[in-house]
């Protein structure tokens, strides 16, 4: 008999993923804690994303925390631009291996031949296809085999460089994959953790299923899903004391939902709507644990709209939040413009 799912409430479910997430309180930054700070991946396709989400867990973090040998940026999760725990790329580019051996074979061979023409160096994005005869677009695929990384700041094209075969095969990478969503997104589905990392609805169901005694099931407001067993009572506990204000970055790991898991997070679909949009996304305001806004950032302008009145207090994070930005490349400090 299937054991009964633990019901578990959304202010519960928020509270897990802040802490998770190192949102509640920023850790000193270490080692260790830039791993923490980097489990489920650091989306970087918006030029200084992955360092505004630094910024959102450590303290001490510079404009040059991205340069920390501890991190690696990757070609990840439906193919974005991800800065990742240096020991722990393989997760993020060896689980995302094609299931057709021909799609597979191609990804070797293109990897193979991108490596032996780098000979050591790193090289502009464009160049290296040039050299190796080969789309740079088609370097996104072989960065499937974790044998590609990347370098990009958003100013200038890509760079590419080589690395070891990893040691981990694609099942086991998967499986690590799931156990990291659900570490940081759960409770979460089949479907989510597919919509999330990128793969097939058959790869993503496999991958979860395979963590079997680590899976508990849990009932949320959206329905059934499930939580590694370890981290159940983390799950029961109450919510702590949130942060006073956090500017999470476009695709901050916290809200990089898809479908109706976008309504825990966010229940008035208006709200939505304004933060999820559909191009380009802008940043969330974080206020006592609930996403109250949003912001854009032109040079060293902040523009934040709030979506409800906050106390004089709240404002005051948000701009102190703001104005520590630990942005590169500006001559000017960081202002903050509230768009009424």
């Amino acid at each position: 008999m299937a054991p009964t799912p633990l019901r578990v409430t959304r202010a519960q479910v928020l509270a897990f993923r802040r802490r998770a997430g190192g949102l509640d309180e920023r850790a000193p930054w270490s080692d260790d804690a830039v791993r923490r700070a980097a489990w489920a991946g650091l989306t970087d396709s918006m030029p200084r994303a992955a360092l505004v989400q630094l910024h959102a867990r450590l303290s001490g973090t510079t404009s040059r925390a991205l340069d920390d040998p501890a991190l690696v940026q990757v070609w990840g999760p439906r193919f974005s631009t991800y800065v990742v725990p240096a020991r722990d790329h393989a997760v993020f580019t060896v689980s995302r291996t094609p299931l057709d051996a021909g799609r597979r074979a191609e990804a070797a061979d293109l990897a193979e031949r991108l490596t032996t023409w780098l000979d050591g160096r790193e090289v502009d994005a464009r160049e290296a296809a040039r050299g190796v005869g080969a789309p740079a677009q088609g370097f996104r695929y072989a960065a499937t085999t974790g044998r590609i990384l990347v370098r990009w700041d958003g100013a200038r094209q890509p760079t590419v460089r080589a690395a070891p075969t990893p040691a981990l095969d694609p099942t086991a990478a998967r499986r690590e994959l799931a156990r990291r969503y659900l570490r940081v997104l759960g409770p979460g589905t089949a479907q989510g953790f597919g919509d999330w990392a990128g793969l097939r609805a058959g790869s993503a169901a496999s991958a979860l299923a395979s963590l079997g005694p680590e899976l508990l099931p849990v009932r949320t407001d959206l329905g059934d899903a499930w939580v590694l067993a370890g981290d159940e009572a983390d799950l029961r506990r109450g919510a702590g004391p949130p942060a006073p204000a956090r500017l999470l970055a476009s695709g901050d790991a916290y809200w990089l939902l898809q479908g109706r898991e976008r309504e825990l997070l966010v229940p008035d679909p208006a709200r939505r709507g304004r933060l999820w949009t559909p191009r380009v996304w802008p940043g969330a305001v974080v206020v006592g644990g609930e996403v109250v806004g949003t912001w854009r950032r032109a040079g060293a302008v902040v523009t934040a709209e709030l979506w409800q009145p906050v106390p004089a207090a709240a404002r005051e994070a948000v701009e102190a939040e703001a104005v520590s930005l630990p942005l590169p490349g500006l001559t000017t400090p960081v202002t903050l413009r509230w768009q009424e």
